[in-house]
């Protein structure tokens, strides 16, 4: 199979941005520095993990859905400590000219596997099958994708490979493109894991007990087939386990993991993995809404050949997940670090945290790591344009604590040939708001807009403008974080999360803006952060730009 690599600032995988293993969020760390950790893990959206060890590192990767790159890979010696270390998919797939955002599409619950020296994920979507790339390095340059099993539905997948170099793939279906949801299912592949060689038979329907089962995950122990596997809902569910000496059955289940008495909604999908000292963790996310699904570790045992997972209060073999717990134990001592949030823009490649809105165009941007910013090309709308949520150069990342602050320094230089260009600090989900600055007949405006359903083609409102005399501003986004049901505690399922914006001529006076947002997550993510540059859809051979110095994650 070919390999690609990516060129450009789409992507960093090293380069002048703070090393990965140094960087230490002023939001957010899990490592108590006392030996323990609090969950979650990782406070940001990191949907349907998955892991795998390969000696003493630790790789997780997670659903990008139609963000680009895609299949960020994470990174880290201990479980509590992550950092992002590149992605796996730079493009869409299959490679089209399309830019217009999928929201919700593309990659669904990934898996990552190390076979034979060489590095395997796999991927659902939904819409078209059964996806996979490989490398023998993690960090790339990874093959192009090879459609395994073509079919509408058919998702969140994971390869086994058995102990007589047989290989099989167990995957789940979504109702909404398959007709059928609630059941697993396994077919085998050939010897490369590159086609599917028989049709897959279904293995478990959880119709009657564990409905909407899904997000399998496929392991072998002590001459058992294990399959890990979420049921009940995103928000609202609990972890199964199927076992059975036959591959394809009949397994027995169990139920290993449940919210019990705990405030960790959920708690849904995600992965086992191992210590070199023998230990066994869990890896899974909790879905609290506008912070998307956060990942959390809990402590995992084996009892009888059945795995139990979290705290089993009393002795029924179900465990509840944890808030606080002893860190695994790897061997060492490693230091803290968090995945990259805030950027300089000192590179020629973005740090990996970034990730475009749709398909990549190399048009949108320039970066030379020499002026220390990046420059953001304005880029047209459609003619059918009606607001952000279909606006595919939007570079954005995750939001990674409860409450912080995002603040941003640039230079908007629009064109003088035509007004409406735009740029700006902007909070995307299904509803949207922002501080936006727009060349206009009258000069540069400053405007605080909102848009509600944006996902259903509102149009935006704008509540406060004011005239900009300068065009450098700095722009600030901050969040705070409330449980509806015990305000104050941040690992409810009630979570509200507000957001007001403020600006400043100088970097040292901040002015408040129009009024508070409530926060609202996208489809099937997080809300998420980030910049924009656009224009109108007129006739023009070119546009302005604006200039970014920096963006940074704060208290």
């Amino acid at each position: 199979m070919k390999k690609y690599v990516i060129a450009f600032c789409l992507l960093g995988m090293s380069g002048g941005f703070v090393s990965a293993q140094d960087y230490v969020s002023k939001v957010w760390v899990s490592d108590q520095g006392d030996g323990t950790y609090k969950n979650p893990v990782l406070y940001a959206d990191y949907s349907d993990p998955d892991a795998c060890r390969v000696g003493d590192d630790y790789y997780l990767t997670s659903s990008s859905f139609g963000c680009l790159p895609g299949l960020q890979i994470l990174h880290s010696k201990d479980l509590v400590n992550w950092s992002i270390i590149g992605a796996a998919l730079p493009y869409a797939v299959p490679p089209i000219s399309d830019h217009s955002p999928q929201h919700g599409n593309r990659v669904w619950a990934p898996s990552i596997r190390y076979h034979n020296g060489e590095f395997y994920i796999f991927w659902g979507d939904p819409d078209q099958g059964v996806y996979m790339v490989k490398s023998s390095k993690v960090e790339g340059p990874w093959s192009e994708p090879v459609l395994v099993k073509s079919g509408k539905g058919i998702i969140d997948t994971t390869p086994l490979w058995d102990d007589d170099g047989r290989v099989y793939m167990v995957h789940a279906y979504a109702g909404s493109r398959a007709g059928l949801k609630s059941v697993i299912a396994i077919c085998e592949l050939n010897a490369e894991a590159t086609q599917a060689i028989t049709q897959s038979r279904i293995i478990f329907d959880g119709h009657e007990a564990h409905e909407t089962c899904e997000g399998p995950k496929f392991y072998k122990r002590n001459g058992y087939y294990y399959i890990f596997h979420p049921a009940g809902g995103v928000a609202t569910g609990w972890q199964v386990v199927l076992r059975s000496k036959n591959i394809y059955g009949p397994y027995e289940w169990k139920t290993v993991l449940a919210q019990g008495e705990t405030e960790i909604n959920g708690p849904h999908q995600g992965a086992w993995v191992d210590t070199t000292t023998g230990e066994d963790w869990f890896l899974h996310f909790q879905d609290v809404g506008a912070h998307g699904r956060l990942l959390h570790l809990q402590p995992m045992k084996w009892v009888d050949d059945w795995p139990v997972i979290g705290i089993d209060k009393d002795g029924d073999g179900c465990g509840e997940p944890v808030l606080f717990y002893k860190k695994p134990d790897v061997g060492k001592k490693y230091s803290v670090c968090t995945p990259q949030e805030s950027d300089e823009f000192n590179s020629q490649i973005l740090s990996p945290q970034w990730q475009w809105n749709a398909n990549i165009n190399e048009k949108w941007m320039f970066c030379n790591g020499q002026n220390g910013y990046i420059r953001l090309y304005s880029y047209p709308v459609t003619d059918s344009y009606r607001n952000l949520w279909d606006v595919p150069n939007l570079l954005l990342q995750k939001i990674s604590a409860p409450n912080f602050t995002a603040t941003t320094k640039l230079t908007f230089k629009p064109t003088k040939k035509y007004t409406g260009e735009r740029t700006g600090l902007v909070v995307m989900g299904l509803d949207y708001a922002g501080v936006f600055v727009e060349n206009t007949k009258d000069g540069l405006v400053l405007s605080q807009s909102v848009c509600d359903e944006a996902d259903r083609g509102s149009l935006e409102k704008i509540n406060a403008s004011v005239p900009l005399e300068g065009n450098t501003i700095y722009l600030k986004s901050t969040f705070s974080t409330k449980d509806r049901k015990n305000a104050g505690n941040e690992g409810g399922h009630d979570l509200v999360v507000m957001c007001k914006f403020s600006y400043s001529t100088d970097g040292r006076t901040y002015r408040a803006l129009g009024i508070p947002f409530r926060v609202k997550e996208g489809r099937w993510i997080g809300a998420k952060t980030g910049l924009f540059c656009t224009r109108p859809s007129i006739q023009t051979n070119d546009g302005g730009w604006t200039d970014v110095d920096w963006f940074r994650i704060d208290k």
